[in-house]
């Protein structure tokens, strides 16, 4: 029988974030893998999609999204991100950030084309690349801090590079990229006519006071960059799949009609549900989240700290990469297979986010649970028994409140 897959499947494999969540199910365990951000979603974004069913809102949308949602996207960029965007032409709802960015490759990318991403990486990022037959390429980010040679970024363009990715704030290390970090990597693209794409859709989680700085609003940069969110994460709605993209109007219209023939449309009334949220939710919301975030992200850290797994305390989103060292296993996935069966809390192994060996040390623990089901991990993590082979353990870690 010579009836086969296509060959771009076989670049393609099921992402160790929800390998580990069956995996975690199965061992009836904590799922610290999964950024399913399972906390309570607010009242006016349930409200909104009720009223939309009830109303009858249950049929096609216009393929780019609701116009009340493209238009409270639209004042919310402008006032948050600091992007001008034209809601009948320059926004597209898709099916989620993750549907906005293939959307966006499947528009503005051809195959070869090579596209610069910065390590650690988002998996989805590199499989939806691949899956586009685009090329990826690497620029290590170095711990703690998370930083980059602007040499190596440099020396990463090729007559091929189409795009380079920006992912702020990171997923999984949390970095937040600073003005002047975004203005070297903004410098680059022009020079090299490179298009942007960012992903985004942690912006509201910032933490010890950092600010959130949008590439698409540096000067010039708007002609470049595709803003890519959503509002799975901020309003607890993983499962609805509403994210959107944001670029100029020539580009939007190859991307929304890309949306139409993959997804057709977003969900209608969620749509509305969204749109409500974004109307009525004052910034008081937003801060305050950010504050619970923290305290949540310094109760995990301190934790880690606590059964020998060093964090690397993150600046932004809702993930802390750990040194997993003193865990039994060759690799990362023996790593947190071994916590999974010995404490069931699942983690997702380092190797999900490098293309080398780099990440065989690193576990990934996702912060954006309930109190109850993050205090029952943490107690866990606390009893392993490799918390006394580490001497250091005894110094606090910095960026982590004292409470």
């Amino acid at each position: 029988m010579t009836l086969r897959l296509s060959a771009r499947t076989s670049q393609i494999s099921q992402a160790e974030i929800r390998s580990m969540s069956i995996e975690c199910e199965s061992a009836g365990g904590i799922n610290l893998a999964q950024g399913v951000c399972d906390m309570e979603t607010p009242w006016p974004v349930r409200e909104g999609a009720a009223q939309a069913i009830e109303l009858g809102i249950n049929t096609y949308t216009r393929h780019d999204g609701l116009s009340c949602l493209r238009e409270a996207i639209a004042g919310k960029v402008h006032q948050y991100n600091g992007i001008k965007a034209d809601p009948s032409t320059d926004i597209v709802v898709s099916a989620g950030s993750t549907g906005a960015f293939y959307c966006a490759c499947l528009a503005l990318l051809d195959p070869g084309d090579e596209v610069i991403l910065f390590e650690p990486y988002y998996g989805y990022h590199v499989n939806t690349l691949l899956a586009v037959q685009a090329v990826p390429q690497f620029v290590m980010l170095r711990p703690p801090e998370w930083t980059f040679d602007p040499w190596e970024l440099a020396e990463a363009i090729t007559p091929r590079t189409k795009a380079i990715i920006v992912n702020t704030p990171a997923n999984p290390s949390g970095k937040v990229l600073v003005e002047n970090e975004l203005e070297m990597i903004a410098d680059l693209a022009c020079q090299h006519d490179l298009f942007i794409f960012t992903d985004e859709i942690y912006e509201y989680f910032l933490y010890d006071r950092r600010t959130h700085v949008s590439p698409g609003s540096l000067p010039g940069m708007g002609e470049r960059t595709i803003t890519i969110s959503g509002l799975s994460k901020v309003f607890s709605i993983t499962g609805w799949r509403i994210g959107y993209s944001v670029s100029r109007a020539d580009w939007a219209k190859a991307i929304g009609y890309v949306n139409d023939l993959v997804y057709v449309c977003a969900p209608a009334p969620l749509q509305q549900g969204a749109a409500r949220g974004i109307e009525q939710l004052s910034p008081s919301f937003y801060r305050e989240l950010s504050l619970e975030y923290q305290a949540k992200r310094d109760r995990l850290c301190r934790s880690l700290a606590k059964a020998g797994l060093r964090p690397i305390v993150p600046q932004g989103a809702y993930y802390v990469l750990a040194d997993a060292s003193p865990l039994p296993g060759s690799n990362s996935r023996e790593k947190a297979m071994f916590l999974l069966r010995e404490i069931r809390v699942a983690s997702v192994p380092g190797q999900a986010f490098y293309h080398g060996a780099q990440g065989d040390a690193l576990l990934r623990f996702c912060f954006a649970k309930k109190d109850d089901d993050l205090n029952e991990a943490c107690r866990c993590l606390e009893r392993l028994s490799c918390r006394d082979t580490v001497a250091q353990l005894a110094v606090p870690i910095e960026g982590i409140s004292r409470k």
